[in-house]
């Protein structure tokens, strides 16, 4: 699936080489030219990764990921470090501010494309195509197919994407507000009940297969997949 990837990177050559080439592997580019601008960007909508330069100016790219991982809305967000520096100690200072990856300048569009597929897949696996099964329940993203029990399941755009954010997370308990943090987005501003609508549309959708259980309800809390 389409990833939201924000570049901050000032120099422009390497901003739009960066920007193309997430293109051209199917996600959506943000850019910005500088910490500033990113945290504005940030503070109206998350994305699904950063991809964070390292000297920038004024706020330099280690100070604005020191920030981000402690606010809590932005906390879970994946970087990933784009440098010139190749020393030890540089790479274990990025990945103690809380990066999760390093890219040492130059690298190849194939590089890039190759870490931040690794990145998405550990950090926020519904933003990627890959094939995903929870007991007699598959979904896949590249086709926008799910079959349950060997039945074709027909689910809704939103329907859809809130099976595949559950089955990535499965036997973890999520809250409405975190649901529609994930799923429809932290910018858009719904009412957290209809989280319980689309949930309903969900499990009638999965009746037909029997593994509507699947999905569970935590009083109180929020709600689970769980195959157990």
């Amino acid at each position: 699936m389409a990833a939201t990837i924000l570049v901050v990177e000032d120099e422009p050559a390497i901003q739009e080489l960066i920007s193309y080439n997430l293109k051209q592997a199917g996600h959506q580019a943000m850019k910005a030219d500088n910490a500033e601008q990113a945290l504005n960007l940030v503070q109206n909508a998350l994305p699904d990764l950063i991809l964070l330069d390292w000297m920038l100016p004024g706020i330099s790219g280690v100070e604005f990921a020191r920030r981000l991982r402690t606010d809590k809305r932005t906390r879970q967000i994946p970087i990933i470090m784009l440098t010139a520096r190749s020393e030890e100690q540089d790479k274990l200072t990025g990945l103690e501010t809380g990066a999760d990856d390093y890219i040492t300048k130059p690298f190849s569009p194939r590089e890039l494309n190759a870490r931040v597929k690794a990145v998405l897949r550990r950090r926020a696996p519904q933003m990627t195509d890959d094939l995903v099964q929870v007991g007699a329940l598959k979904l896949d993203p590249a086709s926008h197919r799910v079959t349950g029990q060997g039945q074709t399941v027909d689910l809704g755009p939103t329907e859809f994407r809130l099976l595949h954010f559950l089955m990535t997370h499965p036997e973890r308990v999520h809250s409405r507000t975190q649901l529609l943090d994930h799923v429809w987005g932290d910018h858009v501003f719904v009412e957290e009940r209809t989280v319980d609508v689309h949930i309903r549309r969900l499990r009638k959708a999965l009746e037909p297969t029997t593994l509507d259980s699947l999905i569970q309800t935590v009083r109180g809390t929020g709600y689970r997949l769980s195959a157990n």
